[in-house]
């Protein structure tokens, strides 16, 4: 264990590369959180309706991570090898991809708000305040797709920090102009949920703005010979495709399972919902070290596995898979000794109902427990797996555990036997995570998720398992 650990370099760029995503991640986090407590302000109604609108944005974020995923597995080995050629065709691809998802939730968002509101809750006091602010949010759609997209090519070439600078801007304006907005300071109307959301559509569009005039200024990966953004070829395109799509068929179908998970919850009251909502954003918070973790080990692995360095990238993910349960652990604690005092942030102006209030302290602690397990997996399936180029089986996993176990368990749990929602909630986590990392640990030490995808890392893969 010792041996493992005693490797300086692996150290410093596991540094180098996890706390600028970490970084940027919390202060996208800690944009999220501020704008709960601010929205909180306005009663249990309008946060259980932005609460729910989120949720529709996220299941696009969760297709946007697949297209994102899928990228950085090409780029980082591509990146292993300095062929910027393919780095370049490769971003183009994953930039329409991306800006065709975003269109397709922005069209749908304008033409149908009412729906995307009462597929949560049919109240009619959510779907007002709901709608009200998805007319508005839904400008923020495209310019966040290309935002995660960019920042995925910058992370995978290893810059890491003109995502977080951009990030820390807007996060910073966001919560100004959200305050400004919502209580009508500084000038500015008086707007409520409708000024919460014009916040958010200003903010994201000056996010991609501010990364395309750096990026001219540092005449980066993502400006420099731009033109052959989109000279690619169709084999490339097969190639992305077929690679990227198991990827995109993994998270989102994932998202849309937790879309359903949210269907149900949104469906047994909006104070229960208003409780999740004020868990989520603390859910955001928690993860964002994680997320810097498994975007160092993406780009490590892939890096090494694309040069031919098979041993090097094997010995990185053990690394990695040892340290992400340890924190994961430490992590837990903290949320369950200090869940009362978070949760009671949000009820500063006695706004918020008592039941919300008491049911956010309960999925706090069944979150904390769940937190090491869900961690563990989340690191094999979205980063370990995909590094090695193996993008299929992960999301095998993935799914089959949703939607073939949880997702049903909890159906049946709440509309036959009609469990409280805590106790849907915790069967939730229990009947996805639990055979989940069963298969993943399986998996992972048969190291078939070895697939490099260029002809240094194949070449080299046959001597590392002929040697074995």
């Amino acid at each position: 264990m010792t041996k493992l650990f005693n490797d300086k370099n692996f150290w410093k760029t596991a540094v180098k590369l996890t706390f600028p995503v970490a970084l940027q991640n919390l202060l996208t986090s800690s944009f999220t959180l501020a704008d709960t407590l601010l929205v909180s302000s306005l009663g249990t109604v309008a946060l259980s309706a932005v609460g729910m609108v989120g949720q529709w944005a996220w299941l696009m974020n969760m297709i946007l991570v697949g297209f994102c995923s899928g990228t950085t597995v090409f780029i980082s080995q591509y990146w292993g090898i300095k062929d910027l050629k393919k780095i370049r065709h490769i971003s183009g691809i994953s930039i329409l991809f991306a800006l065709f998802v975003s269109v397709a939730f922005t069209v749908f968002s304008l033409a149908c708000p009412h729906i995307v509101i009462k597929m949560f809750n049919s109240d009619a006091n959510v779907i007002s305040a709901g709608t009200e602010y998805l007319r508005i949010v839904l400008f923020s759609y495209i310019p966040i797709a290309l935002t995660n997209i960019l920042a995925a090519i910058l992370r995978a070439v290893e810059n890491v920090n003109l995502p977080m600078y951009v990030s820390a801007f807007t996060t910073v304006l966001n919560i100004f102009l959200d305050y400004a907005m919502i209580f009508g300071k500084f000038g500015f109307p008086k707007m409520g949920v409708r000024g919460a959301a014009l916040a958010t559509s200003v903010a994201a569009w000056l996010g991609v703005v501010l990364i395309i005039l750096i990026s001219l200024f540092q005449k980066n990966i993502l400006v420099k010979d731009s033109i052959e953004f989109f000279k690619f070829k169709k084999n490339e395109v097969k190639d992305y495709v077929k690679k990227a799509t198991p990827v995109v068929i993994n998270e989102g179908m994932w998202g849309l399972g937790t879309f359903v998970y949210n269907i149900i919850f949104g469906n047994m009251g909006y104070e229960y919902f208003s409780a999740l909502t004020i868990v989520r954003s603390f859910e955001n918070i928690s993860f964002v070290l994680f997320i810097g973790i498994c975007s160092a080990s993406s780009v490590m692995i892939g890096k090494s596995i694309g040069q031919g360095k098979i041993e090097r990238g094997v010995q990185d993910s053990k690394r990695f898979a040892i340290l992400v349960p340890v924190i994961a652990v430490f992590i837990s604690v903290l949320i369950i000794i200090f869940r009362h005092q978070l949760v009671s942030i949000f009820n500063m102006g006695n706004n918020i109902t008592q039941l919300a209030i008491d049911t956010a302290g309960v999925l706090m602690l069944i979150y904390a427990i769940s937190f090491p397990f869900r961690m563990f997996q989340y690191l094999q399936i979205a980063s370990i797996f995909r590094a090695g180029g193996d993008t299929v089986t992960g999301a095998k996993y993935e799914l089959l555990c949703l939607w073939l176990i949880s997702v049903p368990a909890t159906i049946i749990s709440v509309y036959l036997f009609k469990v409280p929602f805590t106790a849907a909630y915790a069967i939730m986590y229990i009947f996805e995570d639990t055979p989940k990392i069963i298969f993943c640990l399986k998996f992972y030490k048969s190291l078939k998720w070895l697939k490099p995808v260029t002809e240094q890392g194949k070449t080299a893969l046959e001597k590392f398992l002929n040697q074995r």
